[in-house]
């Protein structure tokens, strides 16, 4: 499997997961790599028309592949119980389930013996990791990083965003070398979901490790659009979301090594973490393997089955993803840089390797504007705010120059992916023209 690298070089390119090849055939803008539940939908504008939607918002919550959608489909006259019931449909549905673990594993690049524990989503997937760090832990993490990986820490060192991969390779040995003795853990994201940008994984795992620190890696944004492998690039845990993955069902995962989860007391207390219960209830034996103990209560089942559903679905079609995206967004950063007054915002600049995620402001207009402009006049959706990264975005703004948002701090994020068009990213360019010129 391709893995994520980098150069340590100032200023280097980071090297994506998947490189275009010559001669590699070119999919036509009209055909989509995947097909997408609801693609073609009609959505009304404020004159009354309706039109084709365009939805630009695939990082907030992306949509559900038709692949998904057969999957759960097919798994619904069998949904049972798992783990529990002797009868025929719990052992399908219980076999599905822990299939579902499995591919998620492959899915990872991860070792056969890691965990794969099934969560809500990736906030909840870190914060059960920040409950099962050993008291103690000091845990460096960039400002850049989303809240779900800024903000469940006990004892953190937070990073102001660094200026260059080679700046943030930097910044981590300084700050795993400094910190007070003990267990440490270094978080990271691997694409950011304000910028798109990718992170250099396999150094950043290096440093950490050279410190005997662990390596934590918010892969939400990254798993939809490049293939990840943490037994290559040396990562000790990864988190992601179904519904950012084209598996919209309330599911995530949380993967690694298990030692601080099987330690740790489980994450939610109740049947199927418990070994056995005896007394009145306050004589407990907690089950030893870290999925079981931490997965209390009826799992979500379709939320399983739906993510190992779109991690097949996308590695079968990883190089046609990569071609279509790259493109799409070649096409709309060069139309935004074309516009007077609006500023793309990026941590390294214009030309490191990125996933199709772009943010920008537009002078002497407010974000909320624009994106209420966008969706009722165009039919476009897109996402206007700090998207859940307020240190990040605050930072960018700041930098962006101009007469950016009328003070107010926020921006707007165009995201894009399997089911996206190129007729989607030119009718956003053509919409912010006009808007941009009033």
């Amino acid at each position: 499997m391709p893995t994520l690298t980098s150069s340590t070089a100032p200023h280097a390119p980071i090297t994506s997961a998947v490189t275009h090849r010559p001669g590699a055939r070119v999919r036509p803008d009209s055909a989509p790599p995947a097909r997408i539940v609801g693609a073609g939908a009609l959505v009304p504008l404020n004159d009354g028309r309706r039109v084709p939607y365009a939805n630009l918002d695939y990082a907030a919550s992306a949509p559900c592949l038709e692949a998904v959608q057969d999957a759960v489909t097919q798994a619904l006259p069998y949904y049972s119980s798992v783990h529990r019931g002797a009868g025929y449909a719990s052992q399908v549905t219980t076999d599905a389930y822990e299939r579902a673990r499995e591919t998620v594993r492959g899915f990872l690049g991860a070792w056969d013996r890691a965990a794969v524990v099934f969560t809500r989503n990736t906030t909840d997937a870190m914060n059960l990791l920040a409950h099962a760090v050993p008291q103690g832990t000091t845990v460096v993490v960039f400002e850049t990083e989303h809240h779900a990986s800024l903000l469940p820490w006990r004892r953190a060192v937070r990073l102001p965003a660094p200026a260059t991969p080679a700046e943030a390779i930097a910044a981590a040995d300084r700050a795993l070398a400094g910190a007070p003795a003990g267990p440490r853990l270094l978080v990271v994201t691997g694409a950011s979901n304000v910028t798109g940008e990718l992170w250099p994984l396999r150094e950043l795992a290096d440093t950490a490790h050279r410190h005997g620190a662990r390596i934590a890696v918010d892969a939400a944004q990254l798993v939809p659009h490049r293939p990840l492998d943490m037994t290559a690039l040396g990562l000790d845990y990864a988190a992601f979301s179904g519904h950012k993955l084209y598996a919209p069902f309330g599911a995530g995962v949380l993967a690694g090594r298990g030692d601080w989860l099987r330690a740790a007391a489980p994450y939610l207390k109740g049947g199927g973490a418990s070994a056995s219960v005896t007394g009145h209830g306050d004589d407990v034996r907690w089950a030893p393997g870290p999925e079981q103990r931490h997965e209390a209560g009826t799992p979500n089942v379709l939320g399983a089955i739906a993510i190992a559903a779109a991690c097949d679905t996308l590695a079968a079609r990883w190089d046609a993803l990569a071609e279509h995206e790259e493109r799409l967004l070649t096409r709309l950063r060069a139309g935004l840089d074309a516009i007077p007054g609006v500023h793309e915002l990026t941590l390294w600049g214009g030309r490191g390797p990125r996933v199709g995620i772009v943010s920008f402001v537009v002078d002497g207009l407010s974000a909320r504007d624009v994106a209420l402009a966008l969706s009722g006049e165009h039919g476009i959706g897109v996402r206007d705010g700090k998207f859940c990264a307020h240190p990040f975005v605050r930072h960018l703004v700041g930098t962006a120059g101009g007469d950016c948002l009328g003070g107010d701090g926020t921006a707007v994020r165009a995201s894009f992916g399997a089911g996206t068009t190129a007729a989607h990213i030119d009718r956003l360019i053509a919409a912010l023209a006009a808007l941009a010129g009033r």
